[in-house]
Parts: C-alpha cells; structure tokens; sequence
C-alpha cells in the first residue's frame, strides 16, 4: 500500500512533528462534530477515537482525537502517548492517570471506559504490537527520552 508508506515516511519527519500537532487535532475534532461523530478525519489511515477525559489538574472535560489500536472487537483498545514524537507526554496521558474513568467515541458511540498504563511485560508485548501496526512509532521513540505511555482501555 504506497499511500499507507508515504504517509508514515511522512508522519516520521520532524517538520510533520511541528506541524501535526496543531492541526491534525484541530482537524479531528472539527469533522467529528460536523459529522456527528461518524467521521474522524485521520481514521482514514488508522483507526481512531475522541478520548473524553477529566483534566488532572482542572477537573474539567477534554475532548482529544487519537489514533487507537482496537482490540477484542471493540471492546477494548491500546492508546499510544506518543505526543508525534515530542518531549513531553501528552496532557491526556496525565488526565488518564488522575482520572482514569473516561469515554470514548468510537464509530459514532459514545463508549464509558476505564483506563490503565501498561507496564513491565503486558507493555512490552503492546509496544510490539504498536511498532508492527505504526513503525513511526519506533522513530518517535528514538527522538525522546521518556518512556511512551501506552494505556489499554476497556469498556466499562
């Protein structure tokens, strides 16, 4: 599939790392909500969900477009903290600590779930699975010095 290699030859430049970030979400959440949550603009490549979390800090309600990895026919998934490849880990990543009781829109449903980080071995084998499904993560990881996060999600 040339589309899918470009766009990950794409997706693993640091120009994209600048700009993606700003726009890709912006992106998402614009033709989710003219769509009414039955379109996410950048599941056209990967599967994807809007992650609804709780601020850690504020309390408040945070909408943020991801990509997913969907497991066990949708009842759960894989949620990479990638952050494009930044240094820093990505705000949700937090939400989902402090509070990991969240919801998912996922294919036009609104799913309640329940968040937990991956660590030791169970991490290490989602982490293979993530490099097989998206190697730009390999290339991500390579430019940072944190750990990403990868948390599963189950329905609730």
């Amino acid at each position: 599939m040339i589309g899918a290699r470009l766009v990950q030859k794409v997706s693993s430049t640091r120009g994209f790392v600048k700009v993606a970030p700003h726009v890709v979400p912006a992106l998402d959440r614009a033709v989710h909500r003219l769509t009414r949550g039955k379109v996410l603009l950048s599941a056209q490549m990967l599967p994807g969900v809007i992650l609804t979390s709780t601020g850690a800090r504020s309390g408040l309600s945070r909408r943020t477009p991801l990509a997913c990895m969907p497991e066990d026919d949708g009842r759960s998934w894989i949620l990479i903290g990638s952050n494009f490849g930044r240094t820093d880990h990505p705000a949700w990543t937090h939400n989902l600590l402090a509070h990991p009781d969240a919801e998912v829109s996922w294919k036009g449903a609104d799913i309640p779930v329940r968040a937990r980080l991956l660590e030791g071995e169970e991490r290490a084998a989602a982490w293979k699975t993530a490099l097989a499904f998206w190697p730009p993560y390999a290339t991500y990881q390579a430019r940072v010095e944190r750990e990403i996060r990868l948390f599963r999600i189950v329905r609730r």
